[in-house]
């Protein structure tokens, strides 16, 4: 058993009350769990609290794409491009099972977008900013070429197309993969943990207050410098410090759909214009295809993010344009996911022409918060903020530079993506014969070499007949121990993502899962219910679009 466990809550609630960090982190989304990483690993002592789970908002809800930052050239960010382009590829090395590169199709008409010669140069530019090795760098396609690539596509606007290269991810598990190589570092991190107040010393920042979401319990932790990176709650910690001054969040909302991929049948990822100047994703995922996003002003409540009936129909009618044969509705789309972008306000633009830039706030009292970024760039964003706590807190002690570069990700490293095949196939040979020919790949991509762990439990626990309960029940035992899960909803949304990608096998499987929660965690029959309930709601939410 690891510390990165339920279990081992009462003895990280107590190392929060009984000593003194040199910084607490609030905020446990890929920049929050960036930081941690950074600062633990330079030899720094650090808290995070999340008020939620893991990866609750921005970070289990982008377009899971760790990507070259394609759409910023068109606002002429080089400087983003050339850094996220950079990024990408660290990331890759970092995770190579959970980073995965994925060849996008970019089809191109005389009526949208930029044109071909425009988009040649552009995506020529691209490559250089983004350091693309030369068998990824862009290929311009023919018209034929194009429509032999995707068949599905509306003949009579493809005037030609481009390959480039992109990488795809599980964002909620990158983000969980960092909290745990954080925590192997030192660092004492804790979910559904909210913090209610700052704690001051001579009119700075000396800690927070912090309530215990599951038990009720309030306590306080001491540091010598705090964090906020909580992402589209920044200004509400701020406003808590009461520096919310000068620059401020604005947030957008970004919305997928996940459709069967029978009813989508891309042969690749395609990335492509809409009629109204914006730019959507389709992409291939196991049994499905998700598209999005779309990018509208949001001001509701920030912990209910949900799919409207009309960002459904948007993306719909979007992707009916550009492959008329889909004839997709929306009583076709199985799930979707909605999150938001904690964007720097900047007068007079337009939601998506908002800068994807980060930007560090830094208070009287001492608050540091972070806001803006991609999840391509958190590595970077972590190593700016870490930076500026050892210039203004910690230039007197003995710390190591940064080296979060060389830190892996997800248990025993692979050394590239040939290893991570050889892994896949070794895998596939363990698996029943039965099992769907997806599985070992969802395992591999998901858990890298810890699969191995999660097939033990699997081999040595199973029923004779070795089905595919078994191994969901042997994937849970996994998180229970290893990630950090407290509830029913961890596992189905931001462990595994089946809310998203496999709905139907949530339905069927949500009781037996339960049960076993109730086992390992002590439930009471209420406390289930209560469970049962919880998760329900997140099925309505994902689906509400229909009603």
């Amino acid at each position: 058993m690891t510390g990165f466990s339920f279990f081992e809550r009462n003895k990280i609630q107590r190392n929060l009350q009984e000593q003194a960090y040199d910084l607490v982190i609030v905020g446990g989304g890929i920049t929050g769990a960036g930081i941690a990483l950074d600062a633990a690993s330079r030899g720094l002592k650090t808290a995070l609290l999340e008020k939620n789970d893991f990866a609750f908002g921005t970070s289990s809800r982008s377009t899971k794409l760790i990507h070259g930052g394609l759409r910023y050239l068109k606002q002429l960010e080089f400087g983003l491009v050339k850094e996220v382009g950079s990024e990408r590829a660290v990331v890759h090395k970092l995770a190579p099972h959970l980073v995965v590169p994925e060849k996008m199709l970019l089809p191109l008409s005389d009526k949208k977008g930029l044109g071909y010669w425009v988009t040649s140069i552009g995506l020529k530019i691209y490559d250089w900013l983004a350091g693309v090795r030369p068998e990824d760098q862009r290929r311009m396609l023919t018209r034929a070429q194009t429509l032999r690539r995707e068949p599905l596509l509306r003949k009579d606007e493809v005037k030609g197309g481009a390959i480039y290269a992109e990488y795809r991810t599980d964002d909620a598990r990158l983000t969980v993969e960092i909290m745990k190589a954080a925590e192997r570092h030192g660092a004492d991190v804790l979910n559904y943990a909210s913090v209610s107040e700052f704690i001051y010393a001579e009119d700075k920042v000396s800690g927070v207050c912090w309530r215990d979401e599951l038990g009720g319990q309030e306590y306080t932790v001491r540091a010598k410098a705090v964090v906020n990176a909580t992402g589209p709650w920044v200004d509400e910690l701020r406003t808590l410090n009461n520096s919310r001054q000068g620059k401020r969040l604005h947030l957008t909302k970004g919305v997928h759909i996940v459709v069967p991929f029978e009813k989508l049948p891309v042969r690749q990822a395609i990335y492509f214009d809409t009629d109204d100047g914006r730019m959507i994703f389709a992409i291939p995922r196991g049994r499905t295809t998700y598209i999005g996003t779309t990018d509208t002003n949001y001001d509701g409540d920030k912990d209910n993010v949900f799919t409207t009936r009309e960002d459904a129909a948007y993306l719909v009618h979007a992707v009916n344009t550009t492959f008329p044969k889909a004839a997709l509705s929306l009583n076709d789309i199985e799930s979707s996911w909605a999150g938001l972008r904690p964007l720097i306000h900047e007068e007079g633009k337009s939601a998506s022409g908002l800068s994807r830039k980060d930007e560090i706030f830094e208070s009287a009292t001492g608050l540091i918060s972070i806001a803006g970024g991609k999840l391509t760039g958190y590595r970077k964003m972590a190593e700016r903020v870490v930076n500026l706590l050892v210039r203004t807190h910690f230039r007197d002690r003995d710390l190591k530079p940064c080296h979060t570069t060389r830190i892996m990700l997800g248990g025993d490293a692979f050394s590239g993506k040939r290893e991570v095949r050889r892994y896949l196939q070794k895998i596939k040979r363990r698996l029943p014969p039965a099992f769907p020919p997806l599985t070992a790949r969802y395992l591999v991509e998901n858990y890298g070499k810890q699969t191995g762990e999660i097939l033990q439990r699997f081999e040595a626990k199973a029923s004779p007949l070795k089905n595919e309960i078994d191994l969901l029940k042997a994937e849970l035992w996994f998180s229970v121990h290893h990630e950090m899960i407290c509830k029913l909803e961890d596992f189905f949304i931001r462990r595994t993502g089946m809310l998203y990608f496999n709905i139907a096998a949530v339905n069927l499987s949500k009781a037996v899962v339960a049960e076993e929660m109730r086992d390992y965690f002590g439930w009471d029959e209420n406390r289930m219910l209560l469970e049962l309930e919880s998760l329900d709601r997140q099925v309505r939410n994902v689906t509400a679009f229909k009603a």
